[in-house]
């Protein structure tokens, strides 16, 4: 006993080292399980606790189906208890999946947000909202004002007078966002949405190997307490199936020097670096003054052509009558 000792404590030392190198997730973080959703869902019938869902959505086994790979659904999963933690960190395991292959939508939306359960034009969700929207867009509307692929994930801040352009795929009222291919995997995907002392971080692990990738960070955002998380999906002319898995959210375990214990819940979202909305400018249409120039364009080059044409016939008379009288 006394010679294996060491070889135990070696062993057990190892074990722990290993497990560290993994990079396993919230090892010292608190589970809010008022505030999760883990299999199984259902407790009795079709409720699930401290969650409402709505649209079309469906409760399976293995996940909960926001939209199927359908056109024109919505579907909505709502926390029903306001979360009343300062500094937390929610995952959300999930899928997006379907026939598509060059052309599918619309996305998801991940929300910490005043009202639940309001479907809407903005992925499932309602428009003018007061909140935090993490947005998962599949289908790019628009090429003009940005330059980026879809899948896209993007993050924007709402005091309640933000309309969410979809026309210009949300980016003039984004803070900031990331290219992130989540589309038809085998495998579950993650994003994580971290909020730390007024910073605003979102991670993606898109290969299910618990490995946290760095999609984007922006600090000065102000969030209020209270709100309730949510998560919404659409489709339209073109559709996918998009997949919840389960959600976590954690309260982060901070030291208490960097605690603030700052009354937030009055106040309204905001971000320090957030840049005016511009304004929203409309594709140039055809107008009838435009009708008019192109139409006189038209019959000018038109005239310029037979001119052209007569021009060339007369020169070819003229050359021919000359060549005539040569052999005269």
């Amino acid at each position: 006993m006394i010679m294996t000792f060491p070889w135990c404590y070696i062993f057990i030392t190892g074990l722990l080292l290993f497990e560290t190198s993994r990079g396993e997730w919230n090892t010292r973080d608190y589970l809010k399980r008022e505030h999760s959703l883990i299999q199984p869902y259902q407790a009795t019938g079709m409720t699930i606790p401290y969650w409402d869902f709505g649209g079309v959505t469906i409760v399976t086994n293995n996940y909960i189906r926001l939209t199927p790979d359908a056109q024109s659904t919505q579907g909505s999963l709502w926390n029903s208890v306001p979360c009343y933690v300062r500094n937390w960190e929610l995952q959300v395991q999930f899928k997006v999946h379907g026939k598509g292959k060059e052309l599918f939508g619309d996305g998801l939306a991940i929300w910490y947000a005043k009202d639940r359960m309001e479907g809407g034009p903005v992925f499932g969700n309602k428009d003018f909202f007061h909140g935090l929207a993490i947005i998962l867009d599949t289908y790019s509307n628009h090429n003009g004002p940005h330059n980026h692929q879809h899948p896209y994930i993007s993050a924007m801040i709402n005091n309640g007078s933000l309309h969410y352009d979809h026309d210009r795929d949300g980016t003039h009222t984004q803070l900031e966002g990331c290219e992130a291919k989540f589309r038809n995997f085998d495998h579950d995907t993650h994003i994580a949405i971290r909020y730390e002392k007024d910073t605003l971080t979102v991670s993606t692990d898109l290969s299910n190997k618990a490995a946290w990738k760095d999609c984007f960070s922006v600090p000065g955002i102000k969030l209020p307490t209270g709100y309730y998380f949510g998560v919404t999906a659409t489709t339209g002319d073109l559709s996918d199936n998009h997949d919840i898995i389960s959600v976590r959210l954690y309260e982060l375990d901070l030291p208490d020097d960097v605690k603030d214990e700052e009354d937030r819940s009055q106040i309204l979202p905001s971000a320090m670096h957030f840049e005016s909305p511009r304004e929203h400018v409309d594709d140039p249409k055809p107008s009838a003054l435009n009708g008019v120039k192109t139409f006189f364009l038209m019959l000018i080059a038109a005239i310029v052509l037979i001119a052209v044409l007569v021009l060339g016939i007369m020169y070819y008379q003229k050359h021919q009558e000359n060549s005539r009288k040569r052999f005269y």
